[in-house]
C-alpha cells in the first residue's frame, strides 16, 4: 500500500466514524432533520425501519463499519461505496441550505454541503482506486484480447497449412491407385 493511501484513507473515513458514532448514541438529536428525507424513502423502501431514529442509526453503524474498513484498507472499494451512499441522504437531509432565511446560516449550510460533496467525490476516487492492481474490468478486456490475438493466429496458421495441404491432396487424387 502507497503512503498515500495509507494516510488518505484514514483521514477520509474519520469524519464518517465520529458522525456514525454519534447517530448510533444520539439519534434523536439528527432525527428531526432527516424526517423529511427518510420518511419518503421508508414509504417506497420496505426493507427499511419505519421509525426515523432506527433509519438513522443504521445509517450510523454503515458509517462506522465502512470508515474502519476504509481506514484499515479492508475491502476499501466497497467500503467507500456504502459509506458515499450514506452520504447523498445525510448531506440532501442535514444541509439544505437554499431553504435557510438567515444568510450567516444559508452559509455555513452551503459549506457543508460543498464539504459532503468533497468527500462524496474522494469516496468515489476511493471506490474506483484498485490499489495498483488491475481492474476486473481491466483484466476481462486483457484476456478478451489475448483470446482476439490467439484466434488471428491459428486462423493464419490454418489457411497457411491449407493450401499446400489441398494441393497435395488434388495430386494423390490423380495418382493412381
Amino acid at each position: 500500500m502507497t503512503l498515500l493511501r495509507l494516510v488518505g484513507r484514514p483521514l477520509l473515513a474519520s469524519m464518517f466514524v465520529s458522525g456514525g458514532l454519534q447517530s448510533l448514541r444520539a439519534p434523536e438529536q439528527v432525527s428531526p432533520v432527516a424526517e423529511p428525507v427518510v420518511r419518503p424513502v421508508t414509504d417506497q423502501v420496505t426493507a427499511l425501519p419505519d421509525r426515523t431514529e432506527d433509519v438513522v442509526r443504521l445509517t450510523g453503524a454503515v458509517q462506522v463499519a465502512g470508515g474502519l474498513l476504509l481506514a484499515t484498507g479492508r475491502v476499501p472499494r466497497v467500503a467507500a461505496l456504502a459509506l458515499a451512499a450514506t452520504l447523498v441522504p445525510t448531506t440532501w437531509a442535514a444541509h439544505r441550505f437554499w431553504e435557510a432565511e438567515d444568510p450567516e446560516e444559508r452559509t455555513q449550510q452551503r459549506l457543508h454541503f460543498l464539504k459532503n460533496l468533497s468527500m462524496l467525490g474522494g469516496l468515489l476516487i476511493a471506490a474506483a482506486d484498485t490499489g495498483g492492481t488491475p481492474s476486473l474490468a481491466w483484466r476481462g478486456r486483457h484476456a478478451a484480447r489475448g483470446v482476439r490475438r490467439e484466434a488471428r493466429l491459428v486462423r493464419r496458421s490454418v489457411r497457411a497449412t491449407a493450401r499446400p495441404a489441398a494441393a497435395v491432396g488434388a495430386v494423390r487424387a490423380k495418382l493412381p491407385g
